[in-house]
């Protein structure tokens, strides 16, 4: 059933012929960047459609599969916040476009009716789908990732909802308090949950917010890069979780002090930074770094880039097309790998396929869905330069065939003035 609905969508979309066309070496510029958007939803609503259909049917705890690495304690009680959490917090862009007459929006029309459902049913407390939003401590994570979905798209998603959706949404989330967070990034999840119930007009606690933005301060290690907390940590958490969420927290609140909207100016100067950095780490095969834990998050590693593109916010040298070049190379590599999904379309732990032993024990079929968040950029109308743009050689791939490239430079900022 849900290949058929894959086969169905890229109908729809008119992706199956591009997608032959793209592998033509001569197909025009043109043709070859629509082809890529194409692939881009194509590939997302594969993957999300499992998800999401199941859980707007009330069907998601039934039907999800929650596997774990060998040896690792079941993750049922969580597992499906997490994959409803991480799944909004890639598609709400998209969603956020809303539907027109094109055959993508008829398609994003869909997705955005399941959306809807499936958030009526997490947080409605007689459903069969009823989530755990506060036994142990990984329901505060899963909560922030839907939060930030809200605060993505709130026209969308939280807008227009009925009153007894909207009181149910932010009594789960108001129930995630009840969680301390770990000295990490951690307390991101925290200030991310008070943004969202800003965002649905609902009693939201600032002192939570203006507490983890000034610890964050601390933990900036510089040229762009924060700490895991007091250490710094080589991995890919920076991307995952740190700066795509500084950046909307201090987006949302940054017009009620004069500090934050300085801080948000600053931590978009080193979103930039990272991102060039980011761009860099994309080898000439599409492949990057097997660096750190939460590897099995596949290419949700480049949700900062993905994200300063969705911006409108790239670097100079960094022309939108070049990244949209570069990331579908990433997303085709890894979507290239046997055994991504099971026979029922779910995603198994790997980075290439299926590769169960590179997760950590706090993994499990739930956290996979963190690598929607490549796609981010789709939330950028079809017409944007960064899917216009003619396709361009990324920044290893002119290295390292000798063509000239651009010398690279550290971030220097000044101290931040005491508060």
């Amino acid at each position: 059933m849900i290949r058929r609905s894959f086969l169905q969508t890229l109908a729809a979309l008119g992706a199956l012929e591009p997608l032959r066309a793209l592998a033509q070496p001569a197909a025009p510029a043109a043709a070859q960047a629509r082809g890529e958007r194409a692939y881009w939803v194509a590939t997302l609503t594969r993957m999300v459609r499992p998800v999401l259909t199941n859980l707007a049917a009330g069907q998601l705890r039934a039907r999800m599969p929650v596997e774990v690495k060998p040896g690792a304690e079941s993750r049922a009680d969580v597992a499906h916040l997490e994959a409803f959490g991480r799944t909004m917090a890639g598609l709400a862009p998209w969603l956020a476009l809303g539907p027109d007459n094109t055959a993508e929006g008829r398609t994003r029309a869909e997705y955005i009716e399941l959306a809807r459902t499936a958030l009526v049913n997490a947080v409605y407390p007689r459903s069969p789908d009823y989530m755990n939003w506060n036994r142990g401590t990984q329901p505060l994570v899963d909560a922030a990732f839907l939060a930030h979905a809200l605060v993505r798209a709130p026209a969308v998603l939280c807008e227009g909802l009925d009153t007894a959706t909207h009181r149910n949404l932010v009594e789960a989330l108001q129930a995630t308090r009840v969680i301390v967070p770990y000295y990490s990034n951690w307390l991101l999840f925290s200030a991310m949950v008070e943004v969202a119930l800003l965002r649905l007009d609902a009693q939201w606690d600032a002192t939570r917010v203006d507490l983890v933005i000034r610890r964050l301060e601390e933990w900036y290690v510089g040229d762009g890069t924060y700490g895991d907390g007091p250490e710094y940590h080589w991995d890919y958490y920076n991307s995952f979780v740190i700066q795509p969420f500084l950046l909307d927290i201090l987006g949302a609140v940054r017009e009620r002090q004069a500090r934050y909207g300085e801080l948000y100016q600053r931590q978009l100067e080193i979103a930039r930074r990272y991102a060039t950095v980011q761009e860099r780490l994309i080898a000439p095969d599409g492949t990057f770094p097997v660096i750190g834990r939460s590897l099995a998050y596949r290419f949700g590693a480049f949700q900062l880039l993905a994200q300063v593109a969705l911006m409108d916010a790239l670097p100079e040298a960094l022309p939108p097309a070049q990244v949209r070049t570069a990331l579908t190379a990433v997303i085709r590599r890894v979507m290239a790998a046997p055994d991504t999904y099971d026979r029922d379309g779910w995603l198994r732990i790997g980075l290439s396929g299926s590769q169960p032993d590179i997760a950590e024990a706090y993994i499990s079929t739930g956290s996979l869905y963190l690598a929607t968040t490549v796609f981010l950029p789709l939330g950028l109308p079809a017409g944007a330069p960064f899917w216009t743009g003619a396709p361009r050689r990324w920044t290893a791939q002119r290295a390292w065939s000798g063509e000239a490239v651009p010398a690279d430079h550290a971030l220097s900022l000044p101290p931040l003035p005491a508060t």
